[in-house]
């Protein structure tokens, strides 16, 4: 079931909106609000949302009226909801493009509402719930979060002050995270450490050399150490 958080002051619109997201598709539940007080509400309930649909101007009676946005800024205050889609909605086409890619907003829509637009954006967003279900992380840099699947992670190695994460297209430099902080986020039964200095992919080795203590992963020339100390959990979890 996708449940789906509308933020709509108009009444006609609030209700127009609601019957197009239940029209897509019967596993689709939608709470609506037609204010701050009573969206606040719904987003510190018992429920989980996977979509939000916000009205940035909720006080037609003030020009500059911004409450949707303040409104999205406390959704993504939540960590539950850093990367949870977000739409914006405007009557006016020309939205805050400092404040929409300060939110991350997956994406803006014009009033007034279209069925094949919202049917576009929700397809899209139930797709990706389908089939994103994969194990992730969180790490920041330079003040930015980035999500990072854990599949695309190869191994991590220790350098000055941080670890960098080797992925299969691109390495990551992420400061002030240990070896050991990064072990307690990944998955344990698909990541392992071999070294004081490094953890690996276990989907992503080649080859273990017992003999000469390394490790051969996928894609990279560099042979991963296997530490004195680690040698053990090695074998034991390659089963030798």
């Amino acid at each position: 079931m996708t449940r789906i958080l509308v933020l709509e002051d108009d009444d006609r619109s609030r209700e127009s909106l609601c019957r197009m997201l239940e029209k897509i598709s019967d596993q689709i539940t939608v709470d609506a609000a037609a204010d701050l007080a009573g969206a606040r509400l719904l987003l510190r309930s018992a429920v989980s949302f996977d979509l939000f649909l916000l009205d940035i101007h909720l006080n037609r009676e003030e020009e500059e009226d911004r409450s949707g946005i303040w409104f999205a800024e406390e959704v993504r205050s939540m960590q539950q909801y850093e990367f949870t889609p977000l739409v914006m909605v405007t009557s006016i086409a020309g939205l805050e493009i400092e404040a929409y890619r300060r939110l991350h907003c997956y994406q803006y829509i014009v009033k007034p509402y279209i069925q094949a637009e919202i049917e576009e954006i929700v397809n899209k967003v139930l797709f990706h719930i389908r089939t994103g279900n994969t194990p992730s992380i969180l790490v920041k840099k330079d003040g930015i979060n980035y999500k990072i699947s854990c599949s695309e992670i190869v191994y991590c190695k220790a350098i000055p002050r941080g670890v960098c994460l080797c992925l299969k297209e691109e390495q990551l430099n992420v400061p002030y995270l240990s070896i050991r902080q990064l072990l307690e986020r990944l998955p344990k039964e698909q990541f392992f450490q071999c070294h004081r200095m490094y953890v690996v992919n276990q989907d992503a080795v080649m080859y273990y050399d017992l003999v000469n203590q390394v490790i051969q992963i996928e894609g990279y020339e560099e042979r991963i150490d296997i530490g004195v100390t680690y040698k053990a959990d090695v074998k034991k979890r390659i089963g030798k």
